[in-house]
């Protein structure tokens, strides 16, 4: 009888251990770099929210690059006297405006990371005005703004390029004359809800936010801080802005911002003082004539007010109306005539 063959039995090969080992050591690391990493961000995310200031007296912004006196001085012809007043106007600490027509969406992103550069490199503050609520200016001179479904695709925009610098001071002056003019149209529910939903997207590390708080010549304290309550938004913000675009005193804005903040919890301001400089204007707010610069940016302050800014730049016409162009269009004439006596 012929023996049979003997059959190997194999048994499973057992993974080797060293490459388990060294797999979960990996994992481990991975897992720990992740950690130490996350701590990191949340530490210097916690770091740069205690070192945030608020504007004060001694703030200084930027004079943005992209300014319309800076375009005006490269492609628009001008006599001696404009020409000296533009170029005055255009080395101003000064608020640069957002809007759809000039930063739409696709390309205000790109803008504020090129102001928020700009501040970088100077070791300055940049203040910005967001200014494209639907229905904006309720059909007046800056009539105009985004439709309801982009508007909030615009602030978003913008609110993401804010958070990428929680170590630079950024003033928002969120919507001028939106509060004021809402009895005048609209309704107050569906304007709440643009600028509640602004505020959450531009909200931040070291970005402080002034909503509307019209002037001292429009609607009385009482009035103006029911507006403001009707937001619902005054305990999200910094405060308010006062004075926007137009052209009332310092000490009446003042004395008018410490009204409302008593109105509204203790609520601070900030106020526009770019072409205050007189205040003879009275109630009359497009392109008044006589008027003057006013005092530069970070000049006065006190527990209320943080400081005043220029907002509005001077030298932009405030529409058509007493011989100015469209609103927003640069003006020679009142860029000479602003800064007469005081370049």
């Amino acid at each position: 009888m012929s023996s049979s063959p003997r059959r190997r039995i194999l048994s499973p090969r057992r993974p080797p251990r060293r490459g388990i080992v060294i797999a979960v050591i990996v994992l481990a690391a991975v897992i720990v770099v992740g950690a130490i990493a996350g701590v990191g961000i949340a530490v210097t995310q916690g770091v740069h929210a205690m070192l945030a200031q608020p504007p004060a007296v001694g703030t200084t912004v930027i004079a943005p690059q992209q300014s319309k006196a800076r375009i005006a001085l490269e492609n628009l012809p001008m006599d001696a006297d404009a020409t000296a007043g533009t170029t005055y106007l255009a080395a101003q600490p000064t608020a640069y405006w957002l809007t759809p027509e000039q930063d739409p969406i696709g390309t205000v992103g790109a803008t504020v990371l090129d102001l928020i550069a700009q501040a970088r490199d100077q070791n300055r503050a940049t203040a910005m005005v967001v200014y494209g609520l639907p229905d904006r200016d309720c059909g007046n001179h800056s009539a105009g703004g985004l439709s309801p479904a982009d508007y909030p695709r615009w602030v978003a925009e913008i609110g993401k390029a804010l958070k990428t610098a929680p170590d630079q001071q950024k003033i928002i002056i969120l919507e001028p004359d939106s509060i004021a003019l809402t009895s005048e149209c609209g309704d107050v529910a569906t304007r709440a809800g643009f600028l509640s939903g602004a505020v959450d997207a531009l909200s931040s590390t070291a970005t402080w936010i002034y909503i509307d708080g019209g002037h001292s010549a429009w609607h009385s304290p009482d009035e103006m801080a029911q507006l403001i309550r009707q937001m619902g938004i005054i305990d999200r913000v910094r405060g308010v802005a006062t004075n926007v675009s137009n052209y009332q005193s310092t000490y009446d804005e003042f004395a008018y911002a410490h009204a409302l903040s008593d109105r509204l919890g203790g609520t601070h301001a900030i106020i526009d003082t770019s072409r205050n400089g007189v205040a003879t204007a009275g109630a009359t707010w497009c392109n008044p004539s006589g008027q003057r610069v006013g005092d530069a940016t970070g000049t006065f302050g006190d527990d209320v007010v943080d400081t005043n800014l220029w907002i509005k730049p001077p030298g932009e016409s405030d529409g058509v109306c007493n011989g100015g162009p469209a609103a927003g269009l640069w003006w020679p004439a009142a860029a000479a005539e602003l800064t007469s006596g005081v370049r």
